[in-house]
């Protein structure tokens, strides 16, 4: 499965007259399908869903919210998923819980923001396989194997990667079969490249940046981005600021790491996943053991979706057409998961 790259946007054929650019950049993002592809606040039964308000205002059509990471047991992920699917279900008139890729169309047609669920890790499963299933029940849709250290499944990209283990050879089989799109975001080289070979089905980086843009271990080479698009996926630009180069997580930065990995993977082929929080981490008191203190030392900020209409302004000024940053923001996804859920 092969997706070729296409070239970069050319600077002179959209040429734009500066005072247009934001009313152009609100339309254009009223009109576009967003979809950020991955949340970064905390998944715990306790956090306060209301703060969904920043994505609804931003026009986010779709976002994928994280209920899961190697750092919690297996229940806590179930008692998350339980409070999470309560709270969503009581406000129908704004949100839709997404099983398909059309729920998505819809909810852009209703004025809704469409949601599914991702694990970070396979810690999540209990080592067990049938798990994989009941998350899907559930309405998880994407999954990566590992949290930046070694399990079960596979290597992490902070830690010795031992590369794919025999459960998580069972995991691509399975994430495939059942249409749970799979996730490298914070896999380790050897492992990421194990399983673009292994997978039947499109893969994606949902939040994570060229090493050119920052050179932190959580972003990637490019033999790992071109053998993620190779099966058909794509790279979700991730916003925080140590992964663009910015503590601060400027709209600045961010437009420049969509431009970068544009530049190093074709239009078709970049997607955006925000990782934006709420919540303030200071990562001097951080564990370790996910976040090693070399990598982890100063606080960063995270891009908030409040700053999409400033990023699509810049990308308008680098060049970009609206059918570049509706790719960019949205249809690339579709695409994508168009040809991966269930």
């Amino acid at each position: 499965m092969t997706s070729s790259v296409s070239s970069r946007p050319d600077v002179t054929s959209n040429a734009l007259h500066t005072a247009a650019l934001p009313e152009r950049a609100r339309s254009l993002l009223r009109d576009a399908l967003v979809w950020d592809a991955h949340s970064g606040f905390s998944p715990s039964p306790k956090t306060d869903l209301n703060e969904l308000s920043r994505w609804e205002k931003a026009n986010v059509d779709y976002l994928s919210i994280n209920v899961g990471f190697d750092g919690y047991p297996w229940m806590e992920t179930i008692r998350t998923l339980a409070a999470f699917r309560h709270w969503l279900e009581l406000r129908p008139d704004r949100f839709i819980l997404v099983d398909k890729a059309a729920d998505v169309l819809r909810a852009k047609k209703e004025g809704k923001m469409g949601i599914t669920f991702d694990l970070e890790g396979a810690v999540t499963l209990g080592g067990q396989i049938e798990m994989v299933a009941l998350y899907h029940r559930l309405g998880v849709r994407q999954m990566h194997f590992v949290y930046n250290i070694n399990n079960e499944a596979g290597g992490g990209c902070h830690d010795d990667d031992q590369g794919l283990t025999d459960f998580g050879r069972e995991i691509v089989k399975e994430a495939n079969r059942l249409g749970v799109l799979i996730d490298l975001s914070h896999v380790g080289y050897r492992t990421s490249l194990e399983v673009c070979e292994r997978s039947q089905k499109p893969v994606v980086y949902s939040h994570s940046n060229p090493k050119d843009v920052a050179d932190h271990p959580r972003n990637i080479t490019e033999e790992q981005m071109r053998a993620c698009i190779s099966t058909g996926g794509l790279i979700g630009v991730s916003g925080v600021g140590r992964m663009i180069g910015d503590l601060s997580a400027s709209s600045k930065h961010y437009a420049r790491a969509i431009d970068m990995t544009v530049e190093r993977v074709g239009i078709k082929n970049v997607g955006i996943g925000l990782d934006h929080t709420w919540e303030v981490f200071d990562d001097v008191g951080t564990p370790s053991k996910f976040w090693p203190m070399e990598h982890y030392q100063q606080s960063s900020k995270f891009v908030n979706p409040g700053q999409l209409p400033e990023i699509t302004e810049l990308l308008l000024k680098l060049g970009y057409g609206d059918e570049d940053i509706r790719d960019v923001f949205g249809a690339n996804y579709l695409r994508v998961v168009e040809r991966v859920w269930r």
